[in-house]
């Protein structure tokens, strides 16, 4: 399996509105954490998430994650 981008080391820390929305999983968005369709043409396809409360979400920024979309800390052992 190839090995994602890695956008940045840290995670994407957002006040999400209720909804559907699909994190990318192979770092090559523009549109980060969400994907853009970058990764058309590899193996990776983004997570769909369905956001049920309004909050602050943690969305993982390293694409390392054991727990995608969301930040688990991996990007400390980058």
């Amino acid at each position: 399996m190839a090995n994602p981008d890695v956008p940045q080391k840290s995670p994407y820390g957002m006040e999400m509105e209720p909804g559907t929305y699909f994190w990318c999983a192979c770092g090559k968005s523009d549109n980060q954490p969400f994907c853009d369709g970058s990764h058309k043409g590899t193996e990776f396809t983004p997570l769909k998430q369905e956001i049920g409360e309004k909050k602050t979400y943690y969305w993982c920024g390293c694409k390392q994650t054991g727990s995608p979309p969301f930040c688990d800390g991996s990007h400390k052992e980058l």
